[in-house]
């Protein structure tokens, strides 16, 4: 960062960054440059979340996080002037939990988009009807990597492959 953060300026958090700070002129603009996208890593240097560059900077002035990349805006106060960074880094290492997603129709057809995986033509989802790349009766099971969307008329019946 391009200035030391003392105790007057963490105690800044606590009132509103938007009426303490003000943002340089940038590619965003005054306004826009505080909503810019934050990548969170964890201590481990894994992804974790994606935050608003205001929020980025409360961690940061906070002692939570620290920038590891800025991008090139700068916030003024009174006496110190920072970096808005791009992305941070949490300094104590936080356990998320695994979150597995439930195998149904709907989610199924959002992660492909709506879209038959065997001719790319994007439909409506009563259009679209789940097929199983290796049919159930051939051995193929109901995970993820094996259910696919398929267009109602150009499926083939039964344990068919088309």
């Amino acid at each position: 960062m391009g200035a030391k953060i003392d105790n007057s300026m963490r105690a800044m958090v606590g009132r509103s960054a938007a009426g303490v700070l003000a943002v340089a002129t940038g590619t965003y603009g005054n306004a826009h440059a505080l909503h810019a996208p934050v990548l969170v890593l964890n201590a481990s240097y894994e992804p974790i979340n994606v935050c608003a560059a205001r929020r980025a900077i409360v961690l940061v002035l906070k002692g939570v996080a620290m920038a590891e990349e800025e991008n090139g805006h700068f916030l003024h106060a009174a006496r110190v002037a920072m970096r808005v960074p791009s992305v941070i880094r949490l300094l104590e290492y936080r356990r998320i939990p695994h979150q597995t997603r439930a195998l149904s129709r709907k989610n199924i057809l959002l992660r492909d988009r709506n879209t038959c995986q065997y001719c790319g033509v994007v439909l409506a989802s009563g259009e679209l009807t789940l097929d199983h790349v290796v049919p159930r009766s051939r051995g193929g099971s109901s995970t993820w990597r094996f259910r696919r969307d398929c267009l109602r008329q150009g499926g083939m019946p039964g344990s068919g492959h088309p």
